[in-house]
C-alpha cells in the first residue's frame, strides 16, 4: 500500500465490527481486566473480586463467541444480497485487538472501511471512546491505515426493536401477562450520562418495545455499576428496584436488557445470576427476555445501516427522537471530567 493517507472519499471496501472484548480462557481474565481499568486507579482487590465472576463461567466471557457468530451471520448475508465487502473484527480490550485488526486491513489493501460498533446508544464509552479507539489504532499502524467511519446509533432501528418485541412477548408468555416490564442498561457515572443522549435514547427504545407488546407502563433501571461508592451513578440498580417492587406487591417481572445486543457477561452474571437470585429471595418470578444476538432481522438491520452510508438508503427509526447524523460531530459524547 502507498504511504499516502487513505482517501476518505473512496467507496467503502470493508466492514469492521468493533466491540468491547472479553477473555477466552481463565489465564486471560486478569490481564483483560487490567486492560479495561488501566489508568483508573482500581485496586487489585477489586479486580480479583470481578475476576471471580468470570471464573464462575470457566474464565471465559461469552462476548467473543457472540462477535464471531455475528460476523459469521453477516458475511454470507452480505454476499447473498450482492454486497462484496469483507468483514473484519477488532476489540477495545482483548484479542483480536483493534490495532492488530487495522494492521491486517492495511496489509490486505483496505482503503476505506465502515465500522459497526456493538453499542446501540450514545455515550462516551459507547460512542466517542470507540471513535478514539479507532483513531488510536490507525495512528499506531501509520499513514497507510484505512480511513474508518463509524455507523450511527441504532437503538430505535426496526432491525433492533422488532426482534426485542418478539423476545419480550415470549418472556411475558412465561412470566404471565401481569408481569412488570423492567428494562435495564449498563449504569454510567452521572458525569458521563449527562454529556450524551444515553438515558433518553434508552427510554425511547424501551417505549418502542413496550408499546408494541401492548404496554404503556414500564420501568427503565440500571445494572452493572462498577465505580467507587463516592461517585454518583445512574440509579436505581435492578437489585434495589426488585426489592422496591416486591414491597409494593409485584410477584412477577420480565427483565429486558435493552442496553445489550447479546448475552455477554453483564447479562449472564449481573442479570441471570445476581438479579435472578435477588428476585428468588424476594419470592418474585423473574424471566429475562433474550437479546437480539444474530436474529436475521438484526443482521439485515446492520446491512441497512451500512447501505445508508454506501448507497444513500433512507434511514429508518421507530422512535420519536431525531435521528442523529451518521457522521458524529467532533464534540459528540465528550469524556467525563475525572476528579
Amino acid at each position: 500500500m502507498s504511504d499516502l493517507a487513505a482517501d476518505s472519499t473512496a467507496p467503502y471496501d470493508a466492514i469492521l465490527l468493533v466491540s468491547f472484548g472479553g477473555p477466552d480462557r481463565p489465564e486471560d481474565v486478569f490481564p483483560f481486566l487490567e486492560n479495561v481499568t488501566r489508568g483508573r486507579g482500581i485496586p487489585r482487590e477489586r479486580l480479583e473480586q470481578v475476576s471471580a465472576q468470570y471464573h464462575l463461567f470457566g474464565g471465559k466471557s461469552p462476548i467473543n463467541d457472540q462477535c464471531r457468530a455475528l460476523v459469521a451471520a453477516l458475511e454470507p448475508r452480505l454476499s447473498e444480497i450482492g454486497i462484496d465487502l469483507p468483514v473484519y473484527w477488532g476489540n477495545r480490550n482483548w484479542t483480536p485487538m483493534l490495532t492488530d485488526t487495522v494492521q491486517e486491513m492495511t496489509n490486505d489493501g483496505i482503503r476505506h472501511a465502515l465500522a459497526f460498533v456493538t453499542s446501540a446508544t450514545s455515550s462516551y464509552s459507547g460512542c466517542r471512546q470507540y471513535r478514539e479507539d479507532i483513531e488510536h489504532a490507525r495512528e499506531a499502524v501509520g499513514p497507510g491505515a484505512p480511513v474508518i467511519d463509524k455507523i450511527r446509533q441504532f437503538y430505535d432501528h426496526p432491525g433492533y426493536i422488532e426482534p426485542m418485541v418478539d423476545n419480550v412477548r415470549f418472556a411475558l408468555e412465561q412470566a404471565g401477562p401481569e408481569a412488570r416490564l423492567v428494562f435495564t442498561a449498563h449504569s454510567l457515572p452521572l458525569s458521563m450520562a449527562s454529556t450524551s443522549d444515553y438515558q433518553v435514547q434508552l427510554q425511547e427504545a424501551s417505549r418502542c418495545v413496550a408499546q408494541r407488546v401492548g404496554r404503556d407502563d414500564f420501568d427503565l433501571v440500571w445494572q452493572s455499576r462498577s465505580g467507587p461508592p463516592q461517585v454518583r451513578w445512574l440509579e436505581p440498580d435492578i437489585n434495589d428496584y426488585l426489592e422496591t417492587l416486591a414491597s409494593e406487591g409485584t410477584t412477577a417481572v420480565v427483565n429486558v436488557p435493552i442496553g445489550f445486543i447479546s448475552d455477554h457477561m453483564e447479562v449472564v452474571y449481573d442479570l441471570d445470576t445476581q438479579a435472578a437470585a435477588t428476585a428468588n429471595s424476594l419470592g418474585v418470578t423473574f424471566v429475562r427476555a433474550a437479546t437480539v444476538g444474530t436474529d436475521p432481522r438484526f443482521v439485515d438491520g446492520i446491512i441497512e445501516l451500512i447501505e445508508e452510508r454506501r448507497s444513500g438508503v433512507a434511514p429508518r427509526a421507530l422512535g420519536a427522537l431525531k435521528i442523529r447524523p451518521d457522521m458524529c460531530a467532533s464534540d459528540c459524547c465528550p469524556a467525563p471530567r475525572r476528579r
